[in-house]
């Protein structure tokens, strides 16, 4: 399994939401290239990107914190947030990153994933917002009527490899990562999860791991040191 530590960023700051409320952000760090770059001596390979203000409007407002990130750390970037645009798919390609991550744009407008997955390949990842069960989108402000396995059933037909699946409900609530949510994904889709949201404590990552889920997201609790980052990197390989 794979671990790869987040960093969500507003204005420039690495931030945390609590259950993706904009309203209830805390602000970890105003240098967010530096959390990156100890991601890195702790022994990550990866690190998980969003923009929480491109994630409500479509555009990329915090692209170049996110290149300075990438150039700075040389960690494979995930890139998440306000990603609806072939446009915005280059512009963060171009800066290196690993992967990008659409959210609303796979889940309103399934002619373009269908042209980018084409095109992109395996560099195009989508991100399963669940609220309730249902789909939700516009950084988890709307959300649809299509249920989270109807939503992987329709990526998996177009090919899609990845997926970032988050119960917004347990989202920065440090009330543990929802093992049943991933277990039933995985016995039906043939698809790479990416489990998000509520991964708690070192027991999470166990779990998750046993489970075969191919990555976990670490956010809110590596940044208040319930999560050692060194550790939970250790146990996942």
């Amino acid at each position: 399994m794979n671990i790869f530590p987040a960093i969500d960023l507003f204005e420039g700051k690495a931030v945390r939401l609590f259950k993706g409320d904009y309203n209830q952000m805390t602000v970890y760090s105003d240098e967010p290239e530096k959390v990156a770059l100890y991601f890195k001596e702790s022994g990550a390979e990866y690190i998980h990107l969003v923009d929480l203000e491109g994630a409500k409007s479509g555009e990329t407002p915090n692209f170049e914190t996110i290149k300075k990130i990438i150039d700075v750390s040389g960690l494979k970037a995930e890139i998440g947030g306000g990603i609806r645009s072939e446009e915005a798919i280059e512009k963060y390609i171009n800066a290196g990153a690993f992967r990008v991550i659409l959210g609303t744009a796979a889940a309103t407008d399934p002619k373009f994933l269908e042209k980018v997955a084409k095109k992109y390949g395996e560099k195009i990842a989508v991100g399963c917002d669940l609220k309730d069960g249902y789909v939700a989108t516009r950084g988890w402000t709307d959300t649809t009527k299509e249920t989270g396995e109807e939503f992987f059933s329709r990526v998996e037909k177009l090919g899609i490899k990845t997926v970032v699946c988050t119960d917004i409900s347990r989202d920065g609530a440090m009330k543990g990562t929802n093992l049943e949510l991933y277990k039933s994904l995985l016995e039906k889709f043939s698809i790479d999860i990416i489990a998000s949201g509520g991964v708690t404590d070192m027991s999470d990552i166990e779990r998750l791991n046993k489970l075969g889920v191919y990555g976990a997201i670490i956010g809110k609790a590596y940044y208040t040191g319930a999560i050692d980052l060194k550790q939970a990197i250790k146990v996942a390989k």
